[in-house]
């Protein structure tokens, strides 16, 4: 396709992408910004000077390619954030040292300077002063632990 004298495709796909890049700012979806992208391919395409049809092919494959791959993963990893895990739930998966022989009956260990009731997880499991436990699960003020086992 010819183009008229004095026409520079370079600035209309410019203008084309920071036309989308303006919109997006009010959508917030992130699609007219990926097909911001497929514009900016097809601006540095017509930079090369290659036919219009190569330019908009280059910006659909582009559009369509940023659309498939890089908007889900973008979406992903803002609509999900850490997890804020407050109080005794924020024991759980950490480690303690026991300070009372822990067993059925009860026991006690230390958690980041803390003094904890605890029992086994495993009922019939006794677990000596001076071992490390995992903190499985808190039950009111009981931590459930389980014996980490050492090596030597």
């Amino acid at each position: 396709m010819n183009l008229p004298d004095g026409f520079d495709a370079w600035a209309a796909w410019l203008g084309l992408a920071v036309a989308l890049g303006v919109l997006e700012l009010f959508s917030l979806d992130l699609i007219l910004l990926m097909l911001a992208a497929g514009a900016i391919v097809g601006m540095l395409v017509s930079l090369t000077g290659v036919d219009l049809w190569v330019q908009v092919v280059a910006a659909v494959v582009a559009s369509v390619a940023a659309l498939g791959v890089v908007r889900p993963s973008v979406v992903k990893r803002l609509h999900t954030g850490p997890n804020l895990v407050l109080g005794h739930e924020a024991l759980v998966g950490r480690q303690g040292l026991v300070v009372q022989e822990v067993s059925s009956q009860a026991g006690q260990i230390r958690v980041g300077g803390e003094i904890w009731t605890a029992r086994p997880y495993d009922d019939d499991q006794v677990i000596p002063v001076g071992a490390k436990v995992d903190i499985f699960q808190i039950k009111g003020a009981t931590a459930l632990v389980h014996h980490v086992p050492e090596l030597g």
